[in-house]
């Protein structure tokens, strides 16, 4: 079964930045509570605007991608950030059609 690549950026104001990068570490930890659904992460911010954040997820299929989003409203974390994180920029997955 072929991984799952996540890509979800969003506005983060300045003031909420180191809150909203330590409830993301949390927030994947409490995905891969019961099973390992996550296995690479990456948070990166815009080059040219602090402000603009991207998670940079790799899943171990589409199944543990639907699976954890059914479950996002019991994570612990994932209210806070809702509730931290601005306008919602983009947010999607993507599985490989090409590889080495």
């Amino acid at each position: 079964m072929s991984t799952c690549t996540e890509f979800a950026v969003f506005e983060v104001e300045e003031a909420n930045l180191a809150r909203v990068l330590a409830l993301s570490e949390s927030l994947f930890i409490e995905i891969n509570a019961e099973q390992e659904n996550i296995i690479a992460h990456e948070i990166l911010v815009k080059t040219d605007n602090a402000e603009e954040l991207c998670w940079h997820l790799t899943w171990v299929n589409i199944e543990a991608v639907e699976a954890s989003s059914t479950k996002w409203s019991t994570y612990p974390s994932a209210a806070e950030i809702e509730r931290l994180v601005g306008k919602k920029l983009y947010y999607g997955h993507f599985v490989g059609v090409i590889g080495k």
